[in-house]
């Protein structure tokens, strides 16, 4: 299960990023890095990547997300 914060909501909505997009990232990444508890995939779609930053607790928390 993903759940967005806040600003990633914003972000979404903001850099025009589709949610199915956030969860092909997470679920398939291109490359996938990890900075102490936070996660960090990136993902090309439709011939842009998308870099999404999130957390695993008991779910997937997503912080946010963008173009590169």
């Amino acid at each position: 299960m993903l759940i967005y914060t806040v600003h990633a909501e914003e972000q979404l909505e903001i850099r025009k990023i589709e949610k199915i997009w956030v969860e092909e990232a997470v679920r398939a990444p291109d490359f996938t890095e990890r900075e102490g508890e936070k996660y960090i995939v990136n993902k090309k779609l439709n011939g842009r990547s998308i870099k999404v930053v999130y957390v695993k607790e008991r779910y997937i928390k997503i912080i946010t997300v963008y173009w590169v």
